[in-house]
């Protein structure tokens, strides 16, 4: 990102650059950088810089949606930084990624839309002033790999993402918000389920998958909903037959009326919404999955990278994140913290 001039000291003033040490992270992991100020013509007093952890965010009122700037994370990193004359300051940062931070990025492809960015804010004189937006890839952790690799090998395919404000029952939540991955379903299931959306909701012991199913309806069955809700450890999570217990599910999904919700024991799921319990899914090690059996080109990697090159082209993350996030005064801006 190139400098830019602080306006709150007008023509002359500092002029402050942002720099991550890398744009590749994970989902709890310690994004590390540092702010470099350079001095101005005359000696400059800032009293405290702030970063923060911004996406976008949709926003559901009535019939209406409606999308904005979350601030999903805010931490001072400096206070009472004074910057001389023509001298430059190099402030350094070390910033937690929140574990359930959205996926913006899949097999190294940013997904289309998805951004999340550090945004830096120098406050001078008790007002804020307010930096470039630094973006970061938010890669999938190893344990999320694994089922986003199951739904490649179903032959899921690839429809949208986004950030959706508000809360899953019966999941414990540390963000205000939760990203829905939507799929095509495998062609076996054309015709009875119109998409797929899965969510990872996560922190640094489990990983909970949740599942929504849009079933059509038909002649002599409602459509509706229907939920899963698979709760697993980091490390179990690499070593279950993923493409399986989703199979399963979406089997008895397909062939069981709408509004439906579908737990799994094996994985130590709970009913979803409140609703009953339907069959019994594969646990851990099951059907013996081989860890080497899988690639990314076979897998929903490859279907989603290869969606995001289509429909993001050409352009650069750079240009994606301005067009998501140009004007912060414009739009709405949102803060989910705990």
């Amino acid at each position: 990102m190139f400098k830019r001039m602080l306006s709150a000291f007008g023509v002359g003033g500092p002029s402050v650059d942002t720099v991550l040490d890398s744009p590749h992270a994970t989902p709890g992991q310690v994004i590390t950088g540092q702010v470099r100020i350079q001095g101005g013509s005359a000696d400059a007093h800032i009293d405290q810089i702030v970063l923060s952890l911004v996406t976008r965010v949709e926003v559901e009122h009535g019939d209406h949606e409606f999308g904005g700037v979350s601030e999903f994370l805010r931490l001072s990193v400096a206070q009472a930084v004074r910057v001389a004359a023509g001298q430059p300051v190099s402030v350094p940062f070390q910033l937690p990624l929140p574990w359930e931070t959205p996926i913006t990025a899949v097999g190294g492809q940013p997904l289309p839309g998805m951004t999340v960015g550090v945004r830096t804010e120098l406050v001078i004189s008790g007002a804020p002033d307010k930096g470039d937006l630094d973006p970061v890839l938010v890669g999938p952790l190893p344990s999320q790999d694994r089922v986003l690799d199951a739904f490649g090998q179903l032959g899921f395919q690839f429809r949208s993402v986004d950030v959706e404000a508000g809360r899953i029952a019966g999941v414990h939540q540390e963000l205000g918000f939760y990203q829905e991955i939507e799929f095509f379903p495998p062609g076996q299931y054309a015709g009875r389920i119109n998409q797929v959306e899965l969510t990872f909701v996560t922190n640094p012991h489990e990983l909970v998958v949740v599942l929504e199913a849009d079933k059509r309806g038909g002649l002599f069955s409602s459509g509706g909903d229907a939920f899963g809700r698979f709760h697993v450890s980091h490390q179990d999570a690499l070593n279950t037959d993923w493409a399986s217990a989703i199979n399963q599910w979406l089997a008895q999904v397909a062939e069981r009326g709408g509004h439906a919700a579908y737990g799994n024991p094996a994985f130590g799921g709970q009913p979803a919404y409140g609703q009953h319990q339907y069959g019994h899914q594969p646990g851990y090690g099951q059907h013996g999955y081989d860890h080497h059996d899988h690639h990314r080109g076979s897998g929903v990697g490859g279907v989603v990278a290869g969606a995001a090159a289509g429909v993001v082209g050409g352009m650069i993350l750079g240009e994606v994140v301005e067009e998501v996030f140009e004007d912060d005064g414009g739009g709405e801006d949102f803060a989910f913290e705990e």
